[in-house]
C-alpha cells in the first residue's frame, strides 16, 4: 500500500489524472474502474484538459462505474449515469458502446448483477479502480457490515450515507435507500487501486483503513490485502496517521 499526501484537493486530482492517462498511454484499451461524487471530480476535469491538449486518447477505452442508485432513471439528475455524461465522458472521445454503468431500473435485481459481473470478466477486468471513501469507510457502496459482500449486489444504504448524500438532494427523503453496487471481491480482482480522499471529515476512515484491523465493519480496510493500491490524500485527510 502507497500512501501520497499532497496538499491540496488540487494537488490529489493531478496525480490521479496523472495515474489514469499514463495507464491509457501505456494500453490505449486499458478498462478502468470509475467512481463518482464530490471527490474524482477534479480527476475527471484534469483528465478532460489532457484530452483537449491531445494527451490522451479515450477512444479505444472501457469503463466500468462501481455503483448507481436503485431506482434513478438514467436521465434524472441524481443518477450517476448523468452525473459521468456531464462530469466526464460528453467532454472526451470514449465510444459510448465502451460505457458501463450499472441499470439503476433493472427489474430482475440479480439477473442486472451477474450482466455486470460477465462484462467485466469479458473485458479481461480491471485495470485501474478509483475509488472513493465514505465517512463510514464504504467503497463503492459497500456499507458496513457483519461479512464481505462479493459480487455486485443490490445495497440498503446506510444512514450516514443518506445523510451525507442529502446535500446532493433537495431533501433528505429524496435519497434512495437502495443502490447496485460493485462488490468487495470484483474491486480487489482489479489490477491497482487508486483511493482519493480529502477533507479533515474522511481522515478518522483513513485511518481505520490504513491503520485498523481488517473488518466488514470498515470495508475499506480489505484494501490492505490488495498488492497493489495508492492512496492519494491531502493533508487534512491524512491528519491521523
Amino acid at each position: 500500500m502507497e500512501l501520497l499526501v499532497v496538499k491540496d484537493y488540487e494537488e490529489m486530482s493531478k496525480k490521479a489524472a496523472a495515474i489514469i492517462a499514463s495507464q491509457v498511454i501505456i494500453k490505449p484499451n486499458s478498462v478502468l474502474g470509475l467512481a463518482t461524487g464530490d471527490t474524482p471530480l477534479g480527476m475527471y476535469k484534469e483528465l478532460i484538459k489532457r484530452y483537449k491538449e491531445n494527451e490522451v486518447d479515450f477512444s479505444k477505452v472501457k469503463t466500468f462505474n462501481l455503483d448507481e442508485y436503485y431506482g434513478l432513471t438514467k436521465d434524472n439528475i441524481q443518477s450517476y449515469h448523468f452525473y459521468m455524461m456531464n462530469n466526464f465522458f460528453k467532454f472526451i472521445n470514449i465510444d459510448s458502446n465502451n460505457v458501463n454503468i450499472p441499470n439503476g431500473t433493472y427489474n430482475d435485481i440479480e439477473e442486472n448483477c451477474l450482466n455486470y459481473e460477465r462484462k467485466i470478466k469479458e473485458s479481461g477486468g480491471i485495470d485501474v479502480q478509483v475509488l472513493g471513501i465514505g465517512v463510514n469507510g464504504h467503497i463503492g457502496f459497500n456499507e458496513p457490515n457483519v461479512n464481505f459482500e462479493a459480487q455486485t449486489h443490490l445495497v440498503n444504504l446506510d444512514e450516514k450515507t443518506i445523510k451525507s448524500n442529502a446535500r446532493f438532494f433537495n431533501s433528505i427523503d429524496e435519497v434512495p435507500k437502495q443502490a447496485i453496487s460493485m462488490g468487495i471481491k470484483t474491486i480487489l480482482q482489479s489490477r491497482k487501486i487508486i483511493l482519493l480522499a480529502n477533507g479533515e471529515a474522511k481522515a478518522e476512515a483513513i485511518y481505520n483503513t490504513v491503520k485498523g484491523k481488517i473488518s466488514p465493519e470498515v470495508p475499506s480496510s480489505i484494501l490492505q490485502l490488495h498488492q497493489n493500491v495508492t492512496i492519494i490524500l491531502d493533508e487534512s485527510a491524512a491528519k491521523l496517521l
